[in-house]
């Protein structure tokens, strides 16, 4: 599937078939194409909890207003950040690339961040966006569907898969077989409102 049908087709299914299963070559080839997303200082800040227990997806589903994604879907990822990611050996994330470049972005790391408590989360929280759409994508891509959620307590999720300490949930993502079609698309705001020249 092109990229422009992958960006059309892609749609929020809700229900899935529960007795499919993904090979670990599809999971691992998902998990590869998601790494490809670009990120602030390619800090790579996401962090995703696989939940191969059907115990805990029990669980996670309570905390979810019993939505049918969280158990049926052939994988559930919760996405999650390190928002201290840009301070642990920041060098490292950009080992392969050439030097005079290391030399430019590495220091600028820790002056672009230091400080900035809420630029921290943002930064992090947007790179998790890209790599969430990323993902929906490839797995469009791949012929399954896909879920985001935020509908469920926050807090409890963070509770069952143990979150640390300055880490924080960007959402869950479902990914499965789709087996009912999705709404319609409900509507978009004029192209007026959305796109603004030059200034409001």
């Amino acid at each position: 599937m092109n990229t422009f049908d992958a960006i059309r087709e892609r749609r929020s299914v809700k229900y899935f078939d529960p007795t499919h299963q993904f090979t670990q070559q599809e999971t691992n080839q998902l998990i590869e194409l998601a790494k490809l997303a670009p990120s602030s200082f390619n800090i790579q800040h996401w962090r995703l909890v696989n939940v191969t227990d059907k115990g805990l997806r029990t669980q996670l589903r309570a905390a979810a207003n019993n939505q049918a994604q969280v158990t049926d879907a052939s994988l559930l990822f919760v996405v999650t950040v390190d928002i201290k990611a840009w301070e642990k050996d920041p060098a490292r994330y950009w080992v392969n690339a050439p030097k005079e470049a290391q030399d430019i972005l590495v220091p600028w790391i820790h002056p672009f961040y230091a400080g900035k408590e809420q630029l921290q989360r943002d930064e992090a929280m947007r790179s998790a966006g890209i790599m969430l759409q990323t993902l929906m994508l490839a797995a469009k891509g791949m012929g399954y569907d896909s879920c985001p959620m935020v509908g469920f307590d926050f807090d409890k999720v963070a509770e069952l898969i143990h979150l640390p300490k300055d880490y924080a949930i960007a959402a869950m993502l479902a990914i499965g077989k789709g087996v009912q079609a999705a709404w319609p698309k409900p509507g978009f705001i004029p192209e007026s409102e959305m796109v603004i020249e030059n200034h409001f």
